[in-house]
C-alpha cells in the first residue's frame, strides 16, 4: 500500500482541491474533477500527483 495524493493548486501555491489523499494499492485509477463545483476561474493551475516516493507536478490550463 502506498500513500497516494492528487491535489490542485493555484499559481500562488494555495491548495484548491484535494482529489485523492489515501492509501491505495498498485494499479490504475481514475478521478473526475469538475472545475465548476470549485468555482474556479479560467487560468493556470498546477496539479501535484504523489504515489509512494514518486512525486510529479504539472501545469493545468483551465478554459471556460
Amino acid at each position: 500500500m502506498y500513500v497516494s495524493a492528487l491535489k490542485i493548486f493555484n499559481v500562488l501555491g494555495n491548495e484548491i482541491a484535494a482529489l485523492v489523499n489515501e492509501e491505495k494499492g498498485a494499479g490504475n485509477y481514475s478521478v473526475q474533477f469538475s472545475a465548476g463545483s470549485h468555482q474556479l476561474a479560467s487560468g493556470v493551475y498546477f496539479y501535484k500527483m504523489q504515489a509512494g516516493k514518486f512525486v510529479e507536478t504539472k501545469k493545468l490550463m483551465l478554459l471556460k
